[in-house]
């Protein structure tokens, strides 16, 4: 979504409220992971680190980064710790997504490190921009062969033949997985207009029916190895604009074939875009 329409229309729910996530099936891979339906308050520290486990990091109140004074992403590295403000929801799904996802944060950080080793705090360089992008708005569209024209589809905003023509492939050969933080957040008050970054990863035949575990364990090493390898996030056939609530079973009204003729968020693709894609 865009800066602006960030600071004009969206506002997070004052309070924390489970019912709303049980209530909405964008969410219902976190609440298969974690039964947050038997969570009636914000969920503290002390609860992120008992849903984290054996992992290798630990999640501490935001005071700590405060009285540290070092960069976030520097303390991160250098104490894996996660700084988590207090009665956030932002902090609170980018927790959720270290829990579900823990190789792949770590590999960011990384990443984010030795760019601020070569170019400083100050300049962002081109990876810094497509890492916090990937981490606040990506979705991960999980292709399995007989889907693979689905990236084709929605690199190219033919929409009406991805989520319309073509809607049964959904939930059966392509699997969309939430990796942005930023993008749970919003859809806890979405909005036409709420549009997530695609990252589009091969996966095998009969992945869309694995157990989550499973399927979130693989998807983890997966994102680790091709995003180590480089590449992968400054290719310009990735991170490419996805209308979130046009994905098929994540929006009540999508049910209807006529919701997708709404051009001014089902937007058509750019002749300056098509011009740079060749």
């Amino acid at each position: 979504m865009q800066k602006n329409d960030l600071k004009t229309r969206f506002t997070p729910p004052p309070r924390w409220d489970s019912s709303l996530l049980a209530a909405s099936t964008i969410f219902a891979d976190l609440c298969q992971h974690i039964d947050l339906s038997q969570q009636h308050q914000w969920p503290d520290v002390a609860r992120l680190n008992q849903w984290a486990g054996n992992a290798p990091f630990r999640f501490v109140a935001d005071d700590a980064l405060a009285e540290d004074g070092r960069y976030y992403e520097e303390y991160i590295y250098a104490t894996n710790t996660i700084p988590t403000r207090k009665d956030n929801w932002h902090d609170f799904f980018g927790a959720l997504i270290w829990c579900l996802f823990p190789k792949t944060k770590t590999l960011l950080n990384q990443l984010h490190m030795a760019e601020i080793t070569q170019h400083g705090l100050k300049q962002r360089s081109k990876l810094r921009n497509k890492l916090t992008l990937f981490d606040e708005c990506g979705v991960v569209i999980c292709l399995e062969p007989e889907a693979a024209h689905h990236a084709d589809l929605l690199r190219t905003h033919q929409w009406q033949q991805s989520f319309v023509s073509r809607r049964a492939d959904w939930w059966h050969t392509v699997r969309p997985v939430i990796f942005g933080h930023a993008i749970y957040e919003m859809a806890t008050s979405p909005f036409l207009g709420l549009t997530a970054k695609c990252l589009f990863i091969n996966v095998p035949t009969g992945f869309c029916q694995w157990s989550l575990t499973d399927a979130y364990s693989f998807l983890d090493q997966k994102l680790l190895q091709q995003i180590a390898n480089g590449g992968l996030l400054l290719d310009n056939q990735q991170l490419t604009p996805l209308p979130l609530l046009g994905v098929p079973g994540w929006w009540d009204d999508n049910r209807r074939a006529e919701f997708y003729l709404n051009t001014e968020y089902f937007r058509a693709l750019s002749t300056k875009n098509i011009s740079t894609k060749k």
